[in-house]
């Protein structure tokens, strides 16, 4: 049985290195044109570089995303770009656009996927870039599990990626004009300004105000604001399918958020390989140890109720945790230089992650304050500093220290 790849998004070099340390095969990240994370830091040319040879160097792989839709201003450096990224051995492009695939199609010999945004919902159209020359196509997220499988019967010699976790647009796979209309940042070229999430009073002319939803009261609704894709608990369903990649959605989130979600996923892959499958509740706990908008499965059963949507709320973000600092170096045995990123003390009971394994509770010791005029101990630690401790545990360069967070 040929393994899924699982694939995590990567909006700066230290995302990309946390995303491989956790357990993914493989990211996808933009450079500094031609992608839909204009917000993102995203790699300029030689960062691009670096990050495919780091990659490589460890198995893993990186995909490009070619995925806006472009202006005819934009398409005469098109060709020198995915030239480029052919000669740095990228191991693939992601692509929205008929003219951008054409341009690679014509410049380059790059492997190209099919952006979601391309909306692919069904087999023929599957086929149809299957025989244009496509070696993937990321299907839509609105697609069920029924209609994955058919297309999978239908057309089984293309690589098949889809959605398991991440934010949902309001509109098509991220076809979104509000942005663009109420203020001027164009969501087609990677610069939304999140109009969905904004709260907004629904009127209809014609109709009594007896009829208005119940989730709409004086205060307004978020009726655009979609709760975010969780799979977890039928990732095995998905695999059973037959599909080629796992993608998680978020460029723009933190790297607790990355590296959880990964680990998450990637646990419960090897899990299905391993032939004793089981769903495991303590996924789900860690999931939404994270920053979410509360979860829905999406579209994989069918058309999703009004239970997907957050109504009441811009964003309902919830976690149960709290990153608080990041292992940058092992200095010696069981001594480490750890990034503080949320103010730490040293006597807390905090957990620490690794990639393999469920966390482990540790306590906080006393802390070395390292800055450019000496070293210092210390009792505790503010964020953006570097501390050095010893802490018995074997553990590893880019392992995450966390906090729970009170009720």
């Amino acid at each position: 049985m040929k393994r899924v790849e699982l694939l995590a998004p990567a909006g700066n070099m230290e995302k990309l290195e946390m995303a491989f340390h956790y357990g993914a095969d493989a990211v996808f990240l933009g450079g500094k044109m031609f992608n839909l994370r204009a917000g993102s830091h995203n790699f300029n040319d030689e960062e691009l570089k670096k990050a495919v040879e780091y990659a490589h160097s460890m198995g893993k792989r990186v995909y490009v995303t070619l995925n806006i839709i472009p202006h005819n201003n934009e398409l005469e450096i098109l060709p020198e770009y995915v030239r480029y990224l052919e000669e740095i051995n990228v191991d693939g492009v992601i692509v929205a656009d008929l003219g951008v695939f054409q341009v690679v199609k014509e410049n380059t010999n790059l492997n190209i996927s099919i952006s979601t945004q391309a909306s692919n919902t069904n087999w023929r159209s599957v086929k149809m870039w299957k025989d244009l020359g496509a070696k993937r196509v990321v299907l839509a997220r609105e697609i069920s599990l029924d209609n994955i499988a058919e297309i999978r019967a239908k057309v089984p010699d293309i690589e098949l990626e889809v959605f398991v976790h991440g934010a949902m647009c309001m509109s098509i796979s991220g076809r979104c004009l509000l942005s663009n209309y109420m203020t001027g940042r164009d969501a087609n070229r990677g610069d939304c300004a999140q109009s969905c999430r904004w709260k907004y009073n629904l009127v209809e002319e014609t109709r009594p105000n007896e009829y208005m939803p119940i989730y709409e009261d004086e205060r307004g609704t978020y009726i655009f604001n979609s709760k975010d894709l969780c799979t977890i608990d039928i990732l095995d369903k998905i695999l059973d399918l037959g599909v080629d990649s796992l993608k998680i959605e978020g460029r723009m989130k933190g790297i607790y958020y990355v590296s959880n979600a990964v680990k998450v996923y990637s646990d419960a892959v090897n899990k299905y390989y391993s032939g004793n499958y089981e769903y495991d509740p303590e996924w789900m706990d860690e999931i939404k140890s994270t920053s979410n908008r509360s979860y829905t499965q999406g579209f994989y059963h069918g058309q999703p109720g009004a239970d997907a949507n957050n109504y009441n709320d811009r964003n309902s973000y919830s976690q149960t945790h709290q990153l608080v600092a990041k292992v940058e170096e092992k200095i010696g045995e069981n001594e480490y230089i750890l990034g503080i990123r949320n103010k730490i003390f040293a006597g807390e009971k905090l957990e620490i992650i690794t990639p393999v394994g469920k966390p482990r509770e540790i306590v906080m010791p006393k802390m070395t304050l390292i800055t450019k005029s000496g070293e210092e101990e210390v009792e505790s630690a503010n964020p953006n500093s570097t501390v050095r401790i010893k802490l018995d545990g074997g553990f590893q360069r880019l392992d995450m220290i966390r906090r729970r967070k009170e009720d």
